[in-house]
């Protein structure tokens, strides 16, 4: 058990905010999480990090933080139709994805890219392109931080939703997740509900269309909209697609007849973010040393020496914004800390 002090977490988060945490334990294995436990240390302020994809930090931690880095994957089993693999929750999810995809195996091909790690995926329920985690996710193992006791979770004890599962609201820092058992397809359904990556073979017979070229297409989709954080600091998406009621949405298209928005299930509707944003005059606006991508109104970005404080400004400056506009209150989909 080795705890550092005064550690800068830039390199740790993907807007390279330059704050420091108080104290710092790299866990590579279950045994160090069971001995900061008996040493009594989880009892203090914490902090759970990997990539640092999904994370605005606005201060110096003024506590203690567990940087992931348990890795390994395994084949936990298989048959003819299915490969369970076992993912440690410190793998580089872009890397997985890559895997799976140069074995054959289909469910993650519509991820990838997504940065970040495998325990941050099951937290947020990732998504991206007509899939999420949750469609391939069979259950994890956590290490719950207050009893330092290990715990599977299935699939419906996970509370799955857009964007968000239960180790985000009710269980919100209490587990360190660290490993997730998914379940991949070694005969794949190519999965193209959604309508850019669709119409990019539109052309093509679908019976002819493998998941390596999914992959290779949600590649370019994304570096042609996203910024890399490598080279333009930023978290990705910084808000949700709001879900507004039907009566909301008749409301709004009355006077917005051109508002795009996808009908769910449940009588509700979801409307891209992105483009409330752009109607609020946000896309490509800078600010300082902050601003608003030029290709993509959901992503923040943060040029030179911008602060954590100057990030949470500005979004929360588009938030407003599109409150007065819309009425509609926009969710963080970054973690704000």
């Amino acid at each position: 058990m080795i705890i550092k002090e005064d550690f800068c977490l830039a390199p740790f988060n993907t807007f390279g905010i330059e704050a420091l945490a108080y104290e710092l334990s790299i866990i590579t294995s279950i045994n160090e999480l069971k001995e900061l436990y008996v040493a009594g240390e989880l009892s203090k302020k914490l902090l759970i990090l990997s990539k640092g994809s999904n994370i605005l930090l606005t201060g110096h931690f003024k506590g203690l933080v567990l940087l992931n880095q348990i890795w390994g994957k395994e084949i936990a089993k298989e048959d003819d139709n299915h490969v369970y693999l076992n993912v440690s929750s410190g793998e580089f999810w872009p890397s997985l994805v890559e895997y799976t995809v140069d074995n054959g195996w289909g469910g993650l091909e519509n991820l990838t890219d997504i940065p970040g790690k495998m325990g941050a995926a099951p937290i947020q329920n990732i998504g991206a392109y007509g899939a999420e985690l949750r469609d391939v996710f069979v259950s994890l193992e956590a290490f719950d931080l207050t009893n330092g006791k290990l715990v599977t979770f299935n699939k419906e004890e996970c509370e799955f939703d857009y964007r968000t599962s239960i180790f985000k609201s009710k269980f919100k820092n209490r587990y360190f997740i660290t490993s997730v058992l998914i379940k991949l397809t070694k005969s794949p359904i190519i999965n193209l509900s959604y309508k850019p990556l669709a119409d990019a073979f539109k052309d093509r017979n679908i019976e002819e269309v493998t998941i390596s070229d999914v992959s290779k297409k949600v590649a370019e989709i994304r570096e042609s909209k996203l910024p890399n954080p490598d080279k333009l600091k930023n978290a990705g998406s910084f808000f949700k697609n709001p879900i507004i009621e039907m009566d909301k949405y008749h409301d709004l298209k009355l006077e917005y007849d051109n508002i795009p928005s996808y009908a769910l299930k449940n009588s509700t509707y979801k409307i891209p973010a992105a483009w409330l944003i752009e109607q609020c005059g946000w896309k490509g606006k800078r600010v300082g040393n902050v601003g608003v991508h030029e290709k993509q109104a959901l992503v923040i970005v943060k040029y030179d020496t911008a602060t954590g404080f100057q990030i949470l400004d500005l979004a929360n400056s588009v938030k407003k914004s599109v409150f007065d506009k819309f009425g509609i209150d926009l969710e963080f989909e970054v973690n704000v800390v």
